[in-house]
């Protein structure tokens, strides 16, 4: 038996911390009608469903939901990167992978597994054990490889840490994200307290393989207004040197 469109509704308003009366105002109708509406008393039409999650936020796999519970039939595909009608989107992919080079990039989904890498990034993600179709998470937390080579592991754990909350409340508390948040806080243990002080502007991650020492830092893409699941969750991390050194050994790495 399904879940009521009430309850789901009540589940996001929690989530996002909304009251009945701030999400009527947003919506444009009144508290009652959102009472109503988690009650069962009162039935939402198509258009009242998706502007309902408008306002609070719901990713789009999450509206599928929220349609289904209403009677109604799911607005969104998901498709995967390969699908023929998904070519200029997974060009752009490849594309964006290739032209990064000799910097590392990679594309992931929403439970931080790899989509697609660039050369670079293939050459030293193999280094630790991981190809796509691989975990991140799984890699921080399980790879001694990674523990090894990664000179500021516990301060870049914890950035992890609170990327993945951010994400998993996006996602209304994702299952798998909420997993690896509790698997990397038993890893760092005390550690996982946050650290008084000032911030500096940007954290790099600091790699040293047996003498080659990298540091980088990186910036994340998304598709801009994707109507598809998969593609609405796909993020593109591209990183760049953070030093001269690092810059000149990627690019003497890439020239060999």
């Amino acid at each position: 038996m399904g879940v009521d469109f009430g309850v789901v509704l009540k589940e996001w308003r929690q989530v996002r911390r909304v009251s009945q009366l701030d999400l009527g105002l947003s919506a444009g109708v009144s508290s009652r009608h959102i009472s109503f509406l988690e009650t069962g008393r009162s039935r939402p039409s198509r258009g009242m469903v998706l502007r309902l999650c408008d306002e609070l936020e719901v990713p789009i796999a999450q509206r599928n939901r929220m349609l289904t519970a209403a009677g109604m039939s799911p607005a969104y595909a998901e498709r995967a990167l390969s699908a023929e009608d998904m070519a200029p989107m997974r060009a752009a992919v490849e594309w964006t992978l290739k032209r990064h080079e000799p910097y590392p990039a990679i594309a992931m989904d929403r439970h931080w597994c790899l989509v697609a890498m660039n050369a670079v990034s293939e050459r030293l993600m193999a280094g630790f054990g991981v190809a796509v179709g691989g975990s991140l998470v799984d890699m921080m937390v399980d790879s001694k490889i990674v523990r090894q080579a990664l000179v500021n592991y516990d301060e870049i754990l914890r950035h992890m840490v609170a990327r993945l909350r951010v994400e998993s409340a996006h996602f209304g508390h994702d299952p798998v994200l909420e997993d690896g948040i509790l698997r990397m806080q038993s890893v760092l243990g005390d550690g996982a307290l946050s650290v008084d002080g000032i911030k500096p502007a940007i954290i790099p991650a600091v790699y040293d393989f047996g003498g080659m020492r990298l540091s980088l830092f990186s910036t994340i893409s998304q598709f801009g207004s994707a109507e598809d699941i998969a593609l609405s969750e796909l993020r593109i991390e591209m990183m760049f040197p953070s030093d001269e050194a690092t810059r000149l050994t990627l690019e003497a790495l890439a020239g060999a």
